[in-house]
């Protein structure tokens, strides 16, 4: 899915697994970030982000802390095919991922909760426990198509980006600075950490960075259902696209007719936009809001 390698070739012959992941500041560090195959991140309420992790060739015994589910999910979980370990989610929006066929996978046999933090910010997984009540479940097991182009002659960069800058919310940006090998992740001025279930800390990073610019809307309960409105992205149609790698950048757009297609990335000429081989942290971007580079 991220178009790298494995000695395995079994591990790329199976589904993905996503967990939603909680980034309050409560919830930080969260913890087995820097082990998935890709991660999303995008919008939930009070300004405040979350993430959905994905694994397909990798997997953890303690990934958390894990959270509930949003609108937005189920339309970027349908291409790819698997399930979503998420802490539980209001029953209008657990309608949205029935209507999209995407299964969730609920607080359980997968999940634990740990004495060092209080709830909600406490509850942790196990992805192979997932990847075994999914079997269990009988729910497809086939591998998900790749994210985006990946290709060993990406699309040469247009320009240099060594820091980027996502202005989210009026909580503290995410600041992201290329090292020379991989894009490492700040909150604001600190650095944004994962920690091992020991208690090792460790930079958050990536090898690429795909902002994909979205319309943000409020969702709502239909007639008669119960339940709080949440805000939720627009990410079908078309809307900026900006893809940070190897200390470039490319501009673009992203095409999508239908929430079955993955996000189709193409540059200033239409020509479809190539990405190195590596592990995509995705920011799925309030277009109102404010990207900044340098």
């Amino acid at each position: 899915m991220n178009g790298l390698g494995v000695t395995d070739a079994a591990l790329l012959n199976r589904r993905v697994i996503a967990v939603k992941i909680d980034n309050h500041p409560k919830a930080r560090p969260q913890s087995s970030l820097n082990q998935a195959d890709a991660i999303y991140e995008l919008l939930v309420e009070g300004g405040l982000t979350r993430f959905i992790v994905l694994f397909q060739s990798s997997d953890t015994s303690y990934i958390g802390p894990i959270r509930s589910g949003r609108p937005t999910d189920p339309t970027l979980l349908k291409p790819l095919g698997g399930p979503l370990q998420i802490s539980g989610a209001q029953s209008w929006v657990q309608g949205k991922f029935n209507q999209a066929g995407v299964k969730l996978l609920g607080e359980g046999v997968t999940t634990f909760r740990i004495s060092s933090r209080s709830a909600p910010h406490n509850l942790y997984g196990d992805t192979t426990k997932m990847r075994v009540e999914a079997d269990r479940r009988s729910l497809p097991n086939e591998p998900p198509p790749p994210m985006f182009n990946f290709s060993d002659a990406p699309t040469t960069p247009v320009g240099s980006a060594s820091e980027i800058t996502l202005d989210w919310s009026d909580f503290p940006e995410v600041r992201w600075e290329w090292d020379g090998a991989r894009y490492v992740r700040f909150n604001g001025t600190l650095e944004a950490n994962e920690v091992s279930e020991s208690g090792e800390e460790t930079q958050i990073a990536a090898d690429t960075l795909v902002v994909l610019f979205a319309t943000r809307y409020t969702a709502s309960p239909s007639g008669g259902q119960s339940g709080s409105s949440v805000p939720a992205l627009d990410t079908v149609g078309t809307n900026r696209a900006v893809v940070f790698y190897d200390g470039g950048v490319v501009e673009g757009t992203w095409v999508r007719d239908s929430i079955d297609e993955p996000f189709h990335l193409v540059d200033s000429n239409g020509d479809p936009i190539e990405l190195p081989r590596g592990i995509p942290w995705i920011s799925v971007f309030p277009d109102n809001r404010i990207l900044t580079y340098e």
